[in-house]
């Protein structure tokens, strides 16, 4: 396999934005290291940072593993990616308020028709409609890996509802509750305003006839969901109700929340639940977990929600490969993020490519997500190989494939000590009135060796990400 880009040494010399924490690793003794890991999982058990994961019988408790050893971008490292999150999540929204309305980037013939408007994730309960301030995707989570010193690629966007920024709050306050020093020595970056700025977020979408300062309520499917911590977590940290979607309903043009002194008018809905679960009356009918009625009164102007229905038209992975084309199409600009290089298996010539060097290749399927329904060429069997290429000549549109990067590896704690791993990252942008990101984002480790699959249900775990200040 290709040579992989350690971010900690180049060479035998170690890279400036971790120099001072070579000699904190190399001076701490094992049984310290042994001693801070268990106190870690201790501390995430306690306040039940946890992570179920559906179809499996095992422990529904089942902790993200955290490790202790952080991840480092120098300021000027991290002010690049900056501006290119934020110009991909400005393209991209601009793409939603087009496709559902006027449809200007397919009469120019940049993307094709089919793609958006026969797309399972394209909502048409929505068409026409435009979203306070025009934001379709409030919070857009954009997965980034490196490969070398000044190379960075955008894995996937999410545009729905992205999960696991509150591993990136929580690993931060775990690093620094366990080595105070190594805040004092360094000058990092702060991530704890991200809940302030999420509540301006959706304080700055609240709807057209809302006149006062909005409610905000944040709709989780329940406790049995995988990311339920994280609901509850950010509904602590705003000071906002964590509802359900039996504690909501519509009454006419507006929606209420039932509480103890009676119904209370909501204006803003941060939701954690799939579009075909929103409104029993207009998507899925055995919806258990939604609202009827809410869609009538969100096109009316009397509720927003975030993100905005039919925002995952965005980050399906065929739409993907042309986000590229968005940026140059609705901001005049050339991408400052590349794209990894991708196949469409729905085209005649890349289907051949693909199918001619599968063992080489990632597969996926455009709509899964979560580490799911992929084939990592170069780490499967033969007959791995074999049945994915069945699935595919089956379904071609179904499929994308990329090239298998050498993503960069960070140090990471391990049994025998310290050795490099994989990792890729996830930043949280924040779409409203303005377009925000707190410095840092949630760094998913691939723990076991020589592994690129970092997704936390595929055992992958979590790491502290620092930006130095200037």
């Amino acid at each position: 396999m290709t040579q992989h880009f350690n971010e900690m040494y180049l060479g035998a010399a170690v890279r400036d934005p971790y120099a001072r924490l070579e000699a904190w690793m190399r001076t701490m003794p094992a049984d310290l290291r042994i001693q801070k890991q268990a106190e870690a999982e201790a501390l995430f058990r306690r306040i039940g940072i946890t992570f179920a994961v559906y179809g499996e019988g095992g422990d529904p408790d089942r902790l993200i593993p955290f490790d202790m050893f952080p991840r480092v971008f120098t300021h000027n490292e991290w002010a690049r990616l900056e501006r290119g999150i934020k110009q991909r999540a400005r393209a991209l929204n601009a793409f939603l308020v087009d496709v559902y309305g006027r449809g200007e980037i397919i009469r120019a013939g940049r993307i094709p028709a089919k793609l958006v408007y026969q797309n399972e994730a394209y909502e048409k309960a929505v068409a026409g409609f435009v979203p306070p301030k025009g934001v379709y995707s409030h919070i857009v989570g954009i997965d980034i890996v490196r490969t070398g010193p000044t190379d960075f690629f955008v894995l996937e966007d999410n545009c729905r509802t992205p999960s696991g920024v509150s591993y990136m709050l929580e690993s931060r306050e775990m690093m620094m509750r366990m080595f105070p020093d190594l805040f004092r020595e360094n000058r990092i970056e702060p991530v704890d305003r991200y809940h302030e700025l999420l509540r301006r977020t959706l304080t700055s979408v609240a709807p057209a006839k809302c006149n006062h300062e909005p409610t905000i309520v944040i709709l989780t499917p329940g406790h049995y969901n995988s990311a339920y911590y994280e609901h509850s977590f950010l509904a602590d940290l705003m000071g906002v109700e964590l509802v359900e979607g039996q504690d909501l309903f519509v009454e006419g043009e507006f929606v209420y929340m039932r509480t103890t002194e009676g119904p209370k008018r909501v204006d803003v809905i941060y939701r954690r639940i799939d579009d075909a679960f929103i409104d029993p009356l207009c998507f899925r009918p055995d919806s258990m977990l939604g609202v009827p009625g809410l869609m009538d009164v969100y096109r009316s102007g009397g509720v927003s929600i975030c993100s905005a229905p039919g925002a995952g038209v965005a980050d399906d992975k065929a739409v993907y490969t042309f986000v590229p084309e968005m940026i140059r199409f609705y901001l005049g600009e050339e991408p400052i993020l590349n794209n990894v290089p991708t196949w469409q298996c729905a085209k005649t010539d890349d289907l051949k490519y693909v199918l001619e060097h599968l063992p080489e290749l990632v597969v996926k399927e455009v709509h899964g997500s979560g580490g799911y329904g992929m084939l990592v060429g170069p780490k499967s069997t033969k007959e791995q190989v074999e049945l994915f290429r069945q699935k595919i000549l089956k379904d071609p549109g179904n499929y994308i494939a990329q090239p298998t990067l050498a993503l960069s590896a960070t140090p990471t704690f391990v049994a025998e000590g310290v050795a490099p791993r994989h990792v890729d990252l996830r930043p949280y942008c924040l779409v409203g009135e303005r377009i925000e990101l707190v410095p840092g984002g949630l760094t998913r480790v691939a723990l076991t060796e020589g592994s690129l699959v970092v997704n936390s249900s595929q055992g992958g775990g979590v790491k502290d990400t620092w930006v130095l200040a200037e």
